[in-house]
């Protein structure tokens, strides 16, 4: 009897209730069969990507020891690699650094498309693109105009950009976003849906961080170079500390990760980050900033090293007096907040790893890409990279920076005259209220 009921209820309701329950029941078979295509289909065989140069040379040993080899000699290639784009300056650092991001944009992105087979969705590949674009625009527009001020304002078409730039940009992301809702299709929508909140993550994650690499960079290369490096050896180091004596698993995520490792690397990574900014900290192409020069039209790295990077006594606690048989010793105050990043680095930096790992792991994946011989794609050697950018730029703003006289003096030649002079009229009088106007009059 309840059945028959049922039944009736069933055809006596509305047309537009049944389209909409047949228009949900096709939506949602094809978003389950995707996600179950996703879960059933066993992960790819993994893909020997050595060159074959090295697979001749150490053809004779284990497997454990080549692939130890291989990610040596190819970690080795990448920190030459490294030391050529830092002496080629802070533009081409910059231009890194795009090319990186792109790079692991299309890996991630590329993920999503063979987990959900969303390669036939309409135009989506495009609009990926196209929002990757549109938020570039936004950070970069923004950077430009923070820190070459005096360079927009002098030229006409980068004065009328910079000063229309978040409306330009808003409307840009707006023509992508209607592009998307125009995209939509009947069997496709919560995929559509997928994919979009899929682009909009990775464009957070990967962008974002990206945007922040490139703010520490403009402080001092030194705020790039130093954290990059604790990551990388901190990487290193618990690799060699695991090889030789991990005994014990530190994460399920990872289980090749060990407490021995982590441990070995902590401590290495610190003692590293005090004798890299010990050397870096005398060079002022490292610690100065990136300024525009509007005498020579160029980009330069040349200035008076603040009161963080000179030498400085410092006393040592009378506990460890007697263990190094010091009672003072000469360092930059930089490497006081060196042993802050390397302890980030080492610490908290591979759960960016282990979050990488756990992602991976959900879409059973061995890397990101193959890219990189026994290392895997470019985002699998950054994924600690980019939680170690956000962490400098909080911790520049927090305890670093202060107010820039300069760009302050930038703005105000901007203004009109009346509003020029309102502020000096005001300044005028808040100095000769505190004294300090007169007292310099005084002293002429």
């Amino acid at each position: 009897m309840t059945e028959l009921r049922q039944r009736t209820v069933r055809e006596e309701a509305p047309p537009e209730d049944k389209e909409l329950e047949s228009e949900a029941k096709i939506d949602g078979e094809t978003a389950s069969d995707s996600e179950s295509r996703a879960e059933a289909a066993p992960p790819p065989a993994p893909i020997d990507d050595t060159p074959e140069v090295l697979n001749r040379a150490l053809s004779n040993l284990s497997s454990r020891w080549k692939n130890w080899w291989v990610r040596g000699i190819l970690t080795l290639a990448m920190i030459a690699f490294f030391f050529i784009i830092i002496y080629l300056g802070p533009m081409v650092l910059m231009m890194i650094v795009m090319c990186v991001q792109i790079k692991c944009f299309h890996e991630i992105i590329t993920i999503g498309y063979n987990v959900y087979h969303s390669y036939d969705l309409p135009w989506f590949r495009t609009l990926s693109w196209y929002f990757l674009l549109c938020v570039n625009y936004f950070f970069y527009g923004e950077t430009v105009t923070d820190y070459f001020f005096t360079l927009v304002q002098r030229e006409e078409p980068l004065r009328i950009l910079s000063k229309y730039h978040r409306f330009i940009s808003f409307t840009l992301y707006l023509t992508g976003f209607c592009m998307f809702v125009l995209s939509l299709v009947k069997k496709h929508y919560r995929l559509q849906f997928y994919m979009f909140g899929w682009t909009h993550v990775t464009l957070l994650i990967v962008v974002t961080q990206s945007h922040l690499v490139i703010h520490n960079l403009f402080e001092g290369m030194i705020w790039f170079i130093v954290p990059i490096s604790c990551v990388i050896c901190n990487d290193i180091m618990a690799y060699m500390f695991g090889f030789f004596f991990g005994r014990t698993p530190l994460i399920k995520l990872s289980p090749k990760k060990t407490w021995e490792g982590f441990i070995g690397g902590f401590f290495a990574t610190v003692v590293f980050g005090l004798l890299l900014s010990y050397v870096m900290s005398g060079y002022r192409c490292f610690v100065c900033p990136v300024e525009y020069n509007n005498d020579t039209n160029s980009f330069t790295v040349d200035c008076e090293p603040s009161d963080l990077f000179r030498l400085q006594e410092y006393n040592i606690p009378g506990v460890l007096q007697s263990i190094v048989g010091w009672k003072t010793v000469r360092m930059y105050p930089f490497q006081i907040h060196s042993i802050a990043l390397s302890t980030f680095a080492s610490l908290i930096g591979p759960f960016g790893g282990f979050f990488a790992s756990g992602f991976k792991r959900a879409f059973k994946i061995k890397d990101f890409a193959n890219t990189i011989p026994g290392h895997g794609g470019i985002m699998d050697r950054f994924d600690c990279q980019y939680l170690m950018a956000t962490f400098v730029n909080v911790y520049i703003a927090s305890f670093i920076r202060g107010p820039n006289p300069s760009k302050l003096i930038q703005q105000f030649l901007t203004l009109r005259p009346d509003q020029q002079l309102h502020i000096f009229n005001t300044l005028k009088t808040h100095l000769t209220d505190k004294g300090i106007l007169t007292s310099a009059l005084e002293d002429e």
